[in-house]
């Protein structure tokens, strides 16, 4: 009631009117979060995510390389409510306009969240290239130096966002999951073994894996991974690598796997050419331990492959219980057979974190509608190439046709082969002399496509081509926060999994937590913040709570920008 009734002077929620008032006129930078007895908080479940938000680093550099004008939101109000938006699955800051402001604004000790024009203006002004550049290098370094282990096998797969909109011609690429060629900007993800992320690389330009990873993701991960082996090491041990790279098909290159090896950096994919199958003497079951600890057995085989290019590789072969052969390849020399499959299997774990960020925290929501112009040095297909190359297929498809149309007439019983016709008089000359025809019209297509470069410099582009990109700082600035709150969730889903039956089901529960009400009570006399949850929908997730909210509270961890310590219960828990 309070909260609606302020709606009639400066706003719904705005009770902290005399602050307010002060921060536009100046005498105001900030407004201190200060929180209040409240009962029945909307979402006040995610509170409970504070500790591994902080721990995963949502606020750890911020301060350091971002600024905001005073007024009255703190540059640490406005990073934690984004947090909580992405645990809490508000996809888009536009879906705040359906959301409690009051509600949200007692999560953050204030009397109600910024006007959605207002974030919008916020989070424009902290996304600059610069700073998310440097926070989101020193974050991946962070996360690579405490999971050293996990830094040295490292995923890469790309993911298109496709672009709907107006604003900008992008180029069309394949996408695998609409099986269609769309407008869009391909995100390239690295992440580790359990599919966590290190990083993201956005690129509106077509021009693949194997051109991101050798001149944007390799150079940084040379910089970035721990623990790299010295040059003596390497010297001294011609089978040592650096680190290990792993992606899919798209990235097969035996040129790229010796370029690779040039530098000590292992690669290993799906073997995309595999010859003829194995002798099935030569596989043997193995006992393999997965990334999330599942133990499994893999019924595997093991040789010495020489490559096009004369690059000796491992190939090593799965055997499914179909009977297929899956192969891989891999310039990674010293795990054992069974370690490196579980490497390449473990794949998955990326395409399922792909998959959950679409669904759950909605990557590919169009966040910036500005547009930039795009790196002129780059390579681009040749429009002049592509129209070539659509008319080959195309004279080709015909010619085909026309092909087999000529050998029906000609094993027709009644063909003019087999009568006295006169050939000339015959369906057989028509179809002959368009064959004719279609083979010169394709020989001279494929002559002017050999004098057709296949790239070009996006500056050599005809105008009509040309297009711009969409400005990534914004969108890299959210999905660093999305990254932050991806770890935080599964930092304490790997608590919860020791306390159901069913461990699959941490997420589906954790979802439940963020949204589900809850109490608060502040004392400032012994400086706690108690945030009391409302019972989830059963005893056993209850009971998991109760385990989560112990190690939470044995964190001791301090609201953000207060002196209050948080502390967690189940509201039945409480002795009063």
């Amino acid at each position: 009631m309070e909260d609606a009734g302020a709606a009639a002077g400066m706003g719904t929620g705005c009770t902290r009117v005399v602050e307010r008032v002060c921060a536009c006129v100046g005498l105001l930078s900030e407004a201190p979060s200060r929180f209040e007895p409240t009962l029945d908080v909307a979402r006040g479940g995610v509170l409970w995510a504070v500790p591994a938000l902080l721990a995963n680093g949502l606020l750890r550099h911020p301060a350091g390389g971002f600024r905001l004008p005073p007024g009255f939101y703190s540059l640490i109000q406005v990073f934690v409510l984004l947090g909580f938006m992405a645990l809490a699955r508000i996809r888009t800051v536009e879906q705040l306009r359906y959301g409690a402001p009051g509600e949200w604004g007692a999560l953050l000790g204030l009397d109600r969240i910024p006007e959605v024009r207002t974030l919008r203006e916020k989070i424009k002004v902290l996304a600059q290239p610069e700073a998310v550049g440097q926070w989101s290098g020193l974050l991946s370094r962070e996360w690579m130096e405490g999971d050293p282990d996990a830094a040295g096998v490292l995923y890469v797969d790309g993911h298109v966002r496709v672009y709907h909109g107006s604003q900008t011609a992008l180029p069309r690429r394949y996408i695998s999951r609409e099986r269609l060629c769309l407008r869009g900007t391909t995100d390239y993800w690295v992440n580790d073994q359990r599919g966590q992320p290190f990083f993201v690389v956005s690129t509106p330009f077509t021009d693949g894996l194997l051109a991101q990873l050798r001149d944007g993701i390799v150079p940084r991960l040379l910089g970035e991974v721990p623990h790299q082996p010295s040059d003596a090491a390497l010297e001294a041990d011609p089978y040592l690598s650096r680190f290990t790279l792993v992606f899919d098909r798209e990235g097969y290159s035996p040129a790229f796997f010796a370029q690779m090896w040039e530098q000590r950096i292992a690669c290993q994919t799906y073997h995309k050419y595999p010859k003829e199958p194995w002798a099935l003497h030569e596989f043997a079951p193995c006992v393999s331990t997965l990334p999330s600890g599942e133990t499994v057995c893999l019924t595997l085989a093991e040789r010495g492959t020489r490559l096009s290019n004369g690059l000796w590789v491992r190939e090593i072969r799965k055997l499914t219980d179909s009977g297929h052969q899956v192969a891989l390849v891999s310039t990674d020399y010293q795990p054992q057979t069974a370690v490196a499959a579980v490497h390449m299997f473990a794949r998955w774990s990326q395409e399922n974190f792909i998959k959950y960020m679409m669904q759950q925290f909605g990557i590919d929501k169009l966040v910036e509608y500005e547009t930039i112009a795009p790196d002129e040095t780059k390579m681009v297909v040749n429009p002049a190439y592509r129209r070539i190359e659509g008319q080959i297929k195309r004279t080709a498809g015909i010619l085909g046709r026309k092909r087999a149309k000529f050998s029906e007439t000609v094993l027709d019983p009644e063909s003019p082969y087999e009568t006295a016709t006169p050939l000339a008089q015959t369906p057989q000359a028509g179809f002959a002399e368009a064959i004719e025809l279609l083979q010169h019209d394709l020989e001279q297509l494929k002559a002017q496509r050999k004098q057709t470069p296949k790239h070009i410099r996006y500056s050599q582009l005809p105008e009509p081509d040309r297009f711009r990109a969409l400005a990534p700082t914004r969108k890299h600035f959210l999905d660093t926060i999305k990254m932050i709150a991806y770890r935080a969730e599964t930092a304490m889903a790997g608590i919860l999994r020791e306390h159901l039956a069913h461990p699959d089901e941490t997420r589906t529960l954790l979802r439940e937590l963020f949204t589900t009400d809850a109490d608060l009570f502040p004392n400032e006399t012994e400086g706690t913040l108690s945030v009391r949850l409302h019972h989830l929908a059963n005893p056993l997730s209850d009971r998991a709570i109760r385990a989560l909210a112990e190690q939470l509270n044995n964190s001791e961890t301090f609201y953000p920008g207060t002196n209050l310590r948080l502390i967690f219960t189940l509201v039945s828990d409480h002795n009063p």
